[in-house]
């Protein structure tokens, strides 16, 4: 299946990637900026550039289909999910992986990844159920992040934990409940890190099977944060 991307950046990094994926560059070879650069590095890799339609055109065609897809785009193949055994292959003694339990904000998914692609993750798991798709916005807000970071997509979320458990990871779960602060966690490990949905939080099964909880410590009135926003701050914390 292929998707219509329209960040820049994140073509550039799908051509850069894995250019037999990008399927043709609808986007003006007056352009400039970081279109510019898609376009230069399209056509060292034999991808079609093809002219956008006229404005008017594009107005009707999305009215046809009903969605805002812009003139200036490209066709990218999606991204394959990952085995978990692949997922995890690792021989290093400490790092950091990502499981997503129910997310359904396609933009902060997007966001997840783009922050993970930039502190180094090894990995995301993400759930199938009642989860954001990793549409076309998911790769325009990760801005690059779909190319770097992969992906398994696993209908149980419960046994995908368990799995990673006999990998020699550890699992642990953050939740704005907890005490323990993600500044206190050993970091000198192989971790996956496990995010709960944008209301709802991590699931009981999903919090009886973590081997450690922690939350980032409020020090205003504020006690809690948007998914992605938390997802950072972790990241930085277990990366540290």
């Amino acid at each position: 299946m292929s998707l219509q991307v329209t960040n820049p950046h994140s073509v550039l990094a799908a051509i850069q990637a894995r250019a037999h994926d990008v399927l043709e560059i609808h986007a003006s070879r007056k352009s400039r900026g970081a279109w510019q650069d898609v376009i230069d590095a399209a056509q060292s890799s034999g991808i079609s550039v093809r002219e956008p339609l006229p404005a008017a055109a594009g107005r009707q065609r999305r009215s046809e289909r009903g969605g805002r897809v812009g003139t200036t785009y490209a066709v990218i193949r999606e991204q394959q999910s990952r085995e978990l055994k692949d997922l995890f292959q690792s021989h290093a003694t400490r790092g950091l992986w990502l499981a997503l339990d129910r997310l359904q904000d396609p933009h902060n998914v997007g966001a997840i990844f783009r922050t993970a692609a930039f502190f180094g993750v090894q990995g995301i798991v993400l759930t199938q159920d009642q989860s954001a798709p990793l549409s076309s916005t998911v790769y325009d807000v990760a801005s690059g992040g779909m190319e770097s970071v992969p992906f398994s997509l696993q209908t149980n979320l419960a046994r995908a934990m368990e799995f990673a458990q006999k990998s020699d990871m550890w699992v642990l779960g953050s939740s704005e409940h907890e005490q323990r602060s993600v500044f206190d966690v050993d970091v000198d490990r192989k971790w996956l890190l496990v995010l709960g949905n944008e209301e709802k939080g991590l699931r009981r099964l999903t919090l009886e099977k973590c081997d450690e909880l922690c939350s980032i410590p409020s020090l205003g009135d504020v006690t809690s944060l948007n998914v992605s926003v938390a997802a950072g701050i972790l990241m930085s914390a277990m990366t540290r």
